[in-house]
């Protein structure tokens, strides 16, 4: 029966991508997501919503070239829905930051432990929900005890490292249990960059809350800018043209680009070798100076707008792009070949931070972490909206990882975007870049976006009715990531700790939202 109701989900009109939607009850709810785990879904995300005088648990699953949606709609007045953390672990902080922000509690049917300790909330009372429509804004704050796991044992002791950190790195805590130097367990506590942004999405008018959405994660302004704009343009009913989705995708490469040269240099310099963190921050500066010369944000913030782009690329930019990709590639090439050939930091990366296969697909790791341990799915060349239809990015994928692994990712998804920089510049269409929205529709309508930041995907959930924001997330792939960073430290020395970080290098910010 429920693999018939799977079958018979709704495909939702419009839009870059397949999207099937399907509304459900509780009683339907596991039994759908254990019919879901068979058939190999990805868990992306868990958003909450309180709309019609309902609660609503909204589940957004991959199926590979498609979008599933689960929409639980709760029964009046129920705030309780069953946990699904036993069949995706990745469920649970999820499930934990949704009682923060909206007071719907988890139950597991057959009597599990469910983790009921707060994971957004660092001091607001526990009677608040922020996104319940009678939250009140004068909230007092109040400091709240967090109760980490106590790992007991001979020679057993705890290394506190944060949530203030060393270097210019966002707040994190990271509890370590440890005999002598070797790690035997990691606790994360994040939220501490909590800034209410899915509230202020819901105060800000649909058609002013780009520039919101753009600053969710500064590294990933563009993949963010992106989700938003196809979210909201399949909530309106609008097709940007050609031209436009080809400069999109350009800029995303350029982000992954800058992004990718400032990691490789970080994790050489953490691993003992500073000189490739000079030369990398040298040509990542040249890279971004050149953006801002085009359109006046290093970043190119606000670039990217529902509807199309802002701006356009001219002749003179986009052969002076070109040109910077070739050179760049010939500069990167002999940097990557002093990598190969550096006996001590080869032997620091081989090994360090190991993360199987087969624990990457269970925690449902994505982007470019999951890929360096056998993890394929890349929404550009799965799920192929414009421009890949017509441009098909190369997918590089390794199974040993390790630090290693996600070194050689790093340079291969480089040498990968140079090169698709070319192709994108090659094929843009002629045309306008923007193009006009339409009336907002009289009816509710729902939108999504799914993007392949150089981090991993980037899922944008929107629900609005005549221009009011009636819930909108965007969500980012450290809420897959991060928990695998947990068992990639397990048995590695504490030492190695901030070079397994690095080659992570999950957003606080963007997880915290």
């Amino acid at each position: 029966m429920y693999a018939r109701m799977l079958d018979a989900a709704r495909l939702l009109e419009q839009g870059a991508f397949t999207v099937r939607y399907l509304q459900i009850d509780s009683a339907a709810y596991r039994p759908l997501v254990q019919q879901i785990r068979q058939r190999n879904y990805r868990l992306l995300a868990l958003v909450a919503r309180f709309q019609e005088g309902f609660s609503w648990i909204e589940s957004c699953w991959s199926g590979g070239n498609h979008l599933l949606i689960l929409d639980l709609r709760l029964a009046s007045g129920e705030l309780i829905y069953p946990d699904i953390a036993d069949l995706y672990p990745v469920a649970q902080r999820m499930q934990r930051s949704i009682f923060d922000l909206h007071g719907l509690q988890v139950f597991h049917q057959t009597g599990q432990a469910v983790d009921t300790r707060p994971w957004l909330n660092h001091g607001w009372s526990p009677e608040c929900f922020p996104l319940r429509p009678d939250f009140d804004v004068d909230v007092e704050w109040q400091d709240r005890a967090y109760q980490f796991v106590r790992v007991q044992g001979a020679g057993i002791h705890e290394v506190a490292v944060g949530p203030v950190h060393a270097g210019t790195i966002e707040p994190g805590h990271f509890r370590f249990s440890v005999v002598g130097e070797k790690v035997l367990r990691l606790e994360q506590r994040l939220g501490y960059c909590h800034r209410g942004v899915d509230y202020l999405l819901s105060q800000t008018p649909l058609l002013e809350a780009a520039p919101l959405a753009a600053r969710c994660c500064g590294d990933s302004t563009v993949a963010y800018s992106w989700a938003w704009a196809m979210a909201v343009e399949q909530a309106l009913g609008v097709t940007p043209p050609s031209r436009a989705a080809g400069i999109r995708a350009l800029l995303l490469e350029r982000e992954r680009v800058a992004q990718h040269l400032l990691d490789l240099g970080a994790l050489a310099q953490d691993a003992g070798w500073s000189l490739p963190m000079s030369w990398l921050s040298r040509l990542r500066e040249d890279w971004l100076r050149s953006q801002q010369h085009w359109c006046g944000h290093r970043l190119m913030m606000d670039m990217i707008v529902p509807g199309g782009c802002v701006r356009d690329i001219d002749a003179e930019t986009g052969q002076r792009w070109l040109d910077e990709s070739i050179q760049l590639m010939q500069n990167v090439e002999t940097i990557f070949s002093r990598f190969e050939e550096h006996g001590g930091l080869q032997d620091r990366l081989m090994g360090a931070g190991y993360l199987s296969p087969a624990l990457a697909q269970r925690l449902g790791v994505c982007g470019l972490v999951g890929r360096a341990s056998g993890q394929e799915m890349d929404v550009r060349h799965d799920v192929r909206y414009e421009p890949y239809r017509s441009v098909r990015p190369g997918k590089q994928v390794l199974t040993q990882g390790d630090v290693a692994a996600r070194v050689q990712i790093r340079f291969a998804e480089l040498f990968a975007s140079l090169f698709l920089i070319g192709q994108l510049y090659e094929h843009l269409l002629e045309g306008p870049v923007l193009q006009p929205l339409p009336e907002i529709p009289a009816l509710p309508t729902q939108g999504y976006g799914w993007v392949e930041g150089w981090r991993g995907e980037i899922l944008c959930v929107l629900h609005q009715d005549q221009g009011k924001i009636l819930r909108a997330h965007l969500h980012d792939p450290s809420w897959q990531n991060w928990p695998a960073l947990e068992y990639a430290i397990l048995d590695n020395i504490i030492a190695d700790f901030p070079l397994i970080n690095k080659s992570f290098n999950l957003a606080y910010a963007g997880h915290d939202l």
